[in-house]
This record gives structure tokens, sequence and C-alpha cells, in this order.
């Protein structure tokens, strides 16, 4: 066991053997990153970032993203640290590794910032109160529908009258509440 721990020193401590492991992990790190791009690009990553809002936020940083950009990151630093600075094998694999691990805690905030950015799309009709806008279709208390200027569209809603009263089309109307998708609304007093 000694023999093999020993062997394997050696060889880490050759130029030949680190620079190769650093650069193995650039490459398969580096065409990994690729390939993934390529796919979202193209429209056939069907599985987006990988990360899921509702896991574990160590199991977030296990992203395909994050390990091949840990990998890249790894043997590109450790190469340049290794071979370029030539700085001994502790300290090639120190900053390989701190290079790695910051590339993928990078990796995870940028996705999870990007997941943040999702929207359903849908508003709370209920942001619509004291909104105004005008009678499209006659409302009174049987219903009707109304237009209004909301979240900076012009929206068609069902309406109907708050007092009961017929409200001619045309007639400018404010939202006083809302019941079951429906908009109870008056007129505007001017």
């Amino acid at each position: 066991n000694r023999r093999g721990t020993a062997a394997m020193i050696e060889w880490f401590s050759s130029h030949n053997g680190l620079e190769q492991l650093f650069l193995l992990g650039a490459i398969v790190g580096g065409l990994i990153l690729v390939l993934r791009l390529i796919l979202m690009i193209a429209g056939l990553d069907h599985h987006g970032t990988d990360l899921h809002m509702d896991s574990d936020a160590g199991f977030q940083a296990l992203s395909i993203q994050g390990i091949s950009a840990f990998f890249t990151m790894f043997g590109v630093v450790g190469y340049m640290l290794h071979h370029n600075a030539a700085v001994g094998l502790v300290l090639a694999l120190a900053g390989a590794v701190a290079a790695g691990a910051f590339s993928m805690w990078l990796i995870g905030r940028v996705f999870r910032a990007m997941l943040r950015l999702q929207s359903s799309g849908t508003v709370s009709l209920f942001a619509a109160v004291g909104s105004e806008g005008s009678v499209y279709l006659t409302v009174g208390k049987d219903g009707g529908r109304v237009q209004i200027n909301f979240a900076n569209r012009l929206r068609e809603f069902e309406a109907i009258s708050s007092d009961g009263s017929t409200l001619p089309t045309g007639t400018p109307i404010r939202v006083h509440s809302v019941s079951a998708n429906t908009l109870v609304v008056g007129p505007v007093e001017r």
C-alpha cells in the first residue's frame, strides 16, 4: 500500500504526470461545457440548467455545468501554475482546487440568478383594483365587458356593475373590487 502511494506521489511530482492530469481535466471539462452550450443553443437540452429550486443548495452546486466548470478551471489554472509559474505540487494542486471550487460556486450563483428571472406570466386580477378604463360591451348586474389599461396592456375583462345600474358602451369606469374572476366596476365621477 505504501509503495502504491509512493509511486502515485512520484508520478504526480513529475512534471509530465501532473501536467497530463491538469490537461485532461481542462479538456474533458471544456468539451462538456462546449457540448452543453451547443445543445442549449440548438434547443436540444431538455433539462435546462439542471438546477431545481426545491433541491438542497449542496446538490445545486453539483450540476453538469458546475462539475464541468470545476474540471475546466482545475485543469487550466493547475497547468498554468505548475507549467508556467513553476510552483510546486502542493501549491499547483491547491490553486487548481481553489479555482475549480470558485468556478463551481460562481456557475451555481449565475444559474440561481437566472432562475429568479423566470415568471409565470400570470397577473393577479386583484392588482386591477383602482384601475380605470371604459365599458366595451354594456355592463349591468348580469355582466358585460370592460377594457382597462392593466399591467402595461389594454386588456378586456368580464365585469358587473357595483350598484346594479346599466353602464352603456364607452362609459368611463373604475374597478372597485374583484368577485371570482369578474371585475366589479362603477362609473368614474368626473
